[in-house]
């Protein structure tokens, strides 16, 4: 029977009755990238029962990789043994990986797996014919992925069908999501564009761009205002993180009741005034930015060159004076009493 995907805009959720670990029983899973993901994902795989390699290039995470107890072979080597190859290397990376190192030794009947749709979706690499390709997504970065596996909890899955060469992509692609985050906490079948332009959204205009932006905003208004830097630190970043809390265990309207009235008014009557309708007009921009690739064309421009515009950024944002004041005050933390703070 012919696969068909998820309509765009909409989700399936994965009856946990489905999930079926032996798909995996005499499967051999290549993770070929160990980074923060990488690393996870394979730990959370082998203990699932999963027969795991890595494929990295010599150096440190390689090293990491020998001592968590894997075998460590060239990309090449690792995805000539595998029944399944997992590209887990950063986006910009992948079509130089895939088509030196995969595609070469990558047989018919395989699978070719990734964790975020990017390159294919965006048409930096072009699988082969005859090759099952999946995504496997956890919503969550790689500290969080291994530590709620190992928890006993998992973290969401989302799972996607690009080519369904055997016939078995979607059930490999569930069992394959369920030995990484336990399929515990739900795993959604949706789209590999679906997920790329979320994801790249979600991460540009709250998780990392919103945020950030406007946590350096405030940040220098409150210190341009004649408060103390700790006291504006305190404000605007450190107690983010019990907000954040709250959202992930309560949703928005139950934090809201679960704050005081006074943090409630201000948040309702004041929060509209900074997302304005021209914020909105920017955040559609940003939208159709991504889906026209115009933000993948501009990240790959930036790859080719050198990177030196992120370098730039991540060298103004090393200098902003929050970074000084929350040095101060984490070494606080990490320091015992009566000691001197490093």
């Amino acid at each position: 029977m012919r696969y068909h995907p998820p309509e765009h805009g909409t989700v399936r959720l994965v009856d946990p009755d489905s999930i079926d670990l032996g798909l995996l029983e005499d499967t051999t899973i290549a993770v070929v990238g160990y980074g923060n993901q990488g690393r996870a994902q394979a730990l959370n795989l082998r203990d699932s029962g999963c027969r795991v390699v890595i494929g990295q290039r010599p150096g440190p995470r390689a090293e990491l990789a020998r001592e968590d107890g894997f075998d460590v072979l060239s990309g090449m080597d690792a995805a000539r043994v595998a029944d399944v190859v997992q590209l887990l290397v950063p986006d910009h990376l992948m079509p130089k990986v895939y088509y030196e190192e995969v595609a070469p030794v990558l047989k018919e009947g395989r699978a070719l797996a990734f964790s975020h749709g990017f390159a294919v979706h965006f048409k930096t690499i072009t699988p082969m014919q005859g090759v099952d390709v999946y995504l496997v997504g956890p919503k969550g970065i790689g500290v969080q992925v291994r530590a709620q596996y190992e928890a006993g909890v998992g973290v969401p899955m989302l799972v996607a069908v690009e080519e369904d060469a055997t016939g078995s992509a979607l059930r490999l692609a569930v069992a394959h999501a369920a030995a990484v985050g336990l399929g515990r906490t739900g795993i959604y079948e949706t789209t590999f564009r679906d997920e790329t332009e979320c994801d790249l959204f979600g991460e540009q205009a709250v998780l990392c761009g919103g945020i950030a932006e406007l946590v350096r905003a405030a940040f220098e208004v409150l210190v341009e205002k004649g408060y103390p830097p700790e006291i504006a630190y305190f404000e605007c970043l450190h107690e983010l993180k019990l907000i954040a809390d709250l959202l992930y265990d309560r949703g928005i309207a139950e934090t809201f009741r679960a704050i005081s009235p006074t943090a409630a008014f201000g948040a309702y009557t004041r929060g509209p005034r900074l997302v304005t309708d021209a914020t909105r007009a920017e955040l559609r921009r940003m939208v159709e930015e991504i889906q026209s690739g115009a933000f993948a064309r501009e990240l790959e421009e930036e790859m080719r060159t050198g990177g030196g515009l992120s370098r730039a950024h991540a060298g103004k944002a090393a200098a902003h004076p929050i970074e000084e004041a929350g040095r101060r005050i984490r070494a606080q933390f990490l320091t015992p009493p009566g000691a001197e703070a490093p």
